[in-house]
């Protein structure tokens, strides 16, 4: 599984990631986190605002940063 944290690298970006991860570790599931900060692969998304969580390439939130159990419900239905 691939989970992207789309974001200029910011606080928020930040803690979405490590919440990201804490998720995966959690639920046992083997990902790879990857930040993307380029402006152009971010719009290519569709993403207007960030951060934004992406799993296996579908945008699954977008403006906020999840908890750590909001991340995994969303890990549950990618």
């Amino acid at each position: 599984m691939i989970i992207k944290i789309l974001g200029s690298g910011c606080k928020k970006c930040i803690a979405l990631g490590e919440n990201a991860k804490a998720a995966a570790d959690a639920a046992g599931i083997s990902a790879e986190i990857v930040k993307v900060t380029d402006y152009a692969q971010i719009a290519a998304y569709g993403v207007m605002s960030t951060p934004a969580l992406v799993i296996d390439e579908k945008v699954v939130s977008t403006g906020k940063v999840l908890t750590v159990s909001e991340v995994t419900e969303k890990l549950g239905t990618a």
